[in-house]
């Protein structure tokens, strides 16, 4: 297995022929997937949001078994996600884990909504959701921020990417180890909707 930074520069190479409309990968041939029916080994563990707009494998032009793709709306963080990340990074080696988020998240925006005006999600399920992105965003709301929406919402998408990603790198006895002994790379991305570009900003080694 490679290792996390040699994983890292994969998907950002990836992501420069996908944004420069070069990609390669166009699916899998009966060849790879009968070898994938064997066994996998994923390069790179991918925690992001279930917008339709962000899919991983796409994002990054890669191909099948490449990716270990775990998408919950708002990119949150909740046991399941933190055990599927275990799962991944402990049977299969994995060395990289990325949380990607994107710009204007639908999640972090009704986030917003509720606590700018006050009002409680309208299902117990979407408000699971809000309530993880709530304690990442709502100090931005006491700050000049406030005044411009569209600059809070961009803050505000980089705060549960960073909040998201520290939770995994403290949250998880595991997953703590291996960033400490086993060279684990847990870093934070936004993708843009609007030129098809990740940004790799938080936890990025030198």
């Amino acid at each position: 297995m490679i290792s996390g930074k040699e994983a890292l520069e994969r998907l950002r190479e990836g992501n420069r022929r996908f944004a420069a409309d070069a990609a390669t990968h166009d699916g899998a041939g009966r060849t790879r997937r009968e070898a994938l029916s064997r066994g996998q080994e994923p390069f790179a563990v991918i925690l992001g949001c279930s917008d339709s707009r962000v899919p991983a494998e796409l994002v990054f032009d890669q191909g099948l078994g490449d990716l270990f793709v775990i998408r919950v709306a708002g990119n949150i963080v909740a046991p399941s996600q933190v055990g599927s990340v275990e799962f991944a990074v402990e049977q299969f080696g994995t060395r990289l884990v990325v949380v990607m988020g994107h710009s204007h998240c639908g999640a972090v925006k009704a986030t917003l909504d509720e606590l700018e005006r006050n009002r409680e999600a309208r299902s117990p399920n979407l408000r699971s959701i809000v309530s993880r992105i709530r304690p990442a965003v709502e100090t931005l709301l006491e700050t000049d921020l406030a005044r411009d929406r569209e600059a809070l919402e961009a803050h505000a998408i980089r705060a549960n990417i960073r909040a998201a990603a520290h939770q995994l790198r403290t949250g998880s006895a595991i997953l703590e180890q291996l960033v400490k002994k086993e060279g684990l790379l847990v870093v934070g991305a936004e993708y843009s909707l609007e030129t098809g570009v990740v940004d790799f900003f938080e936890g990025v080694p030198d």
